[in-house]
């Protein structure tokens, strides 16, 4: 097995030195590996430190400033692992975390999509990422917290999206799925990947026991499309996410009653939405489909109106 690590690079030189260092005291003992960094255009002195960096590192230099998904696409397209894995350089690797993410990759075999693992912010310490949910407004929202199961021996979190600051896929999988969308600017290029993998039967997953530090967010315009790319994905995924976002609209239609239970609604949606949260029912309520397919289209709304008025 042939690992390749893909980092895209934008400026923030002394936390890639950092990542780097990192990485490269974390990977076990005769892994065979390659990094590959892609430089999008930095201006500060990142590509004259590229030059100095010995196998098996190399570099890609794009002649101008194209955004998270081109650069990937392009690192991935000179790969020649067999694993991929892409990676930020505002990370810090804890010692493990390779060993575990690759142990749920084989777990899951064939089925395997997208393989993440829990991010906590080195700022404060706390969970960032242990995957992504859709949430009732059909947006994709950061899960921070571990299950309960995970304390009973559980290491992996299924049917899960992942961001695309540090996730595993098989380079197989990746052309088989034709990489990151390039419509997309820095955002939601991750969410439209897993869920293309979903699409066609593959498990994407959390490795539970696989933890890393996370700076989140540090390179220069990481938000500035952000809009753009909601829309995007949204309009690509409209049915899809609002199916997505029926068990949290339930939770959030149930929660809004806690205060006064005797006040909640004593008819059969109600009744459906609380075996539902109950576990007495596992597959997601059709009858609240359209009422989440509803805050999708106002925001689609929204959205047309924004951009027809820049």
């Amino acid at each position: 097995m042939r690992v390749s690590f893909i980092v895209g690079l934008y400026n923030c030189l002394p936390l890639t030195r950092e990542m780097l260092a990192s990485l490269q005291k974390s990977i076990p003992q005769g892994l065979d590996y390659e990094i590959i960094f892609v430089d999008d255009f930095s201006t500060d002195q990142t590509r004259d430190w590229l030059t100095t960096l010995p196998s098996p590192c190399s570099s890609i230099l794009n002649d101008k400033n194209y955004g998270y998904a081109v650069s990937n696409n392009r690192g991935a397209a000179k790969a020649t692992g067999d694993i991929l894995i892409f990676i930020n350089n505002d990370l810090v690797f804890r010692s493990g975390w390779l060993e575990a993410l690759l142990k749920v990759h084989a777990k899951l075999g064939t089925h395997a999509g997208l393989i993440g693992n829990v991010q906590r912010n080195v700022s404060t310490g706390l969970i960032d990422h242990a995957g992504i949910f859709i949430n009732s407004k059909g947006k994709p929202t950061h899960i921070k917290h571990r299950p309960l199961s995970y304390y009973l021996g559980n290491t992996i979190r299924r049917d899960t999206l992942t961001t695309g600051a540090c996730f595993l896929i098989s380079k197989d999988l990746w052309n088989k799925l034709g990489g990151f969308d390039e419509r997309y600017i820095n955002g939601c290029e991750d969410i439209d990947l897993g869920l293309k993998a979903r699409t066609i039967g593959k498990i994407n997953a959390i490795a539970l026991s696989s933890v890393i530090d996370h700076h989140i967010s540090q390179s220069p315009g990481r938000k500035k499309h952000d809009e753009t790319n909601s829309y995007t994905l949204t309009s690509t995924w409209k049915n899809t996410l609002a199916l997505l976002a029926v068990p949290d609209w339930c939770r959030q239609h149930f929660e809004a009653f806690l205060p006064e239970p005797r006040d909640f609604p004593n008819d059969n949606l109600a009744r459906k939405i609380a075996c539902y949260l109950l576990g007495l029912r596992s597959v997601p309520l059709q009858e609240t489909l359209p009422l989440a397919t509803a805050s999708l289209d106002k925001e689609i709304e929204r959205w047309k109106v924004m951009f027809k008025n820049e």
